[in-house]
């Protein structure tokens, strides 16, 4: 459809039209009953333990991640994956730290992290996409980005600017997909990922009708945290996998 120089124009077109379609509705109030999660449960004077204790995945991929990124044969644009780690494994303690006592001004720790995360990932997926050299303008600048818009929501109780930095990775991931080749081995890890982090929001958004389904064993937000860390781990196993090629040799034949 586009010259090759030219293909960045598809994705971001998309992305602007997303921004400019949010900020012509009205302003997104956060519900008060976001925080009334099904599963409330206590044990051993933790509340809301299962909600507060599957945060630890995110803490297993955050450390998994980083630790390949510090490897010799680490993957390329290791900055910005370093940062996309990082960004994950402080979802640890920000949602942690929320769901020990769910309102909003401890939500804002809680999606602080994960904008980090988000507008790394955004970076990255643009930067292997289009050109590496990209991610040395791009990670600072998305990652303010992705903090202004938690900053916004706190002072104006508006998630517009929030929904466009959750949203932006999960549009771009298809896009570059259909708009360039693949730069690296194992893309389709990324399709996986967004796939299961859709998952993910359907759990959250289902939270109460999940905990009655399972016989209030487990809750839907439970289960998102889990599912949603699961996404980042096929993220990290892309990366693992493109790690290992260099270290692949072709068997020797014998003469």
């Amino acid at each position: 459809m586009f010259p090759p120089r030219y293909r960045w124009v598809g994705p971001a077109a998309v992305l602007s039209v997303l921004l400019a379609g949010l900020f012509a509705i009205d302003p997104i109030p956060q519900s008060p009953a976001y925080h009334a999660l099904a599963d409330s449960r206590s044990w051993y004077g933790v509340p809301n333990v299962l909600n507060v204790v599957s945060n630890a995945a995110f803490l297993y991929v955050g450390v998994v991640g980083l630790r390949l990124c510090f490897e010799p044969e680490g993957p390329p644009l290791r900055l910005v994956w370093s940062i996309f780690f990082l960004g994950v494994a402080l979802v640890c303690a920000g949602s942690a730290y929320y769901h020990w006592r769910p309102d909003n001004a401890r939500l804002v720790w809680d999606r602080l992290p994960m904008t980090v995360a988000f507008m790394a990932l955004f970076a990255a997926v643009i930067a292997e996409h289009i050109g590496e050299s990209l991610d040395r303008y791009l990670l600072a600048p998305a990652v303010v980005v992705g903090i202004a818009s938690v900053q916004w929501w706190q002072y104006t109780d508006d998630l517009r600017p929030y929904l466009w930095v959750q949203a932006a990775p999960l549009v771009a991931v298809p896009l570059l997909f259909a708009f360039y080749p693949s730069r690296y081995g194992y893309r389709r890890y990324l399709l996986y990922a967004l796939g299961v982090y859709l998952l993910a929001k359907a759990l959250e958004l289902y939270d109460h009708e999940v905990y009655r389904l399972t016989w209030r064993i487990v809750s839907g937000h439970t289960l998102k945290h889990l599912v949603a860390a699961l996404s980042t781990y096929l993220i990290y196993r892309m990366l693992r996998q493109r790690a290992l090629q260099p270290a692949i040799r072709a068997p020797r034949t014998t003469p």
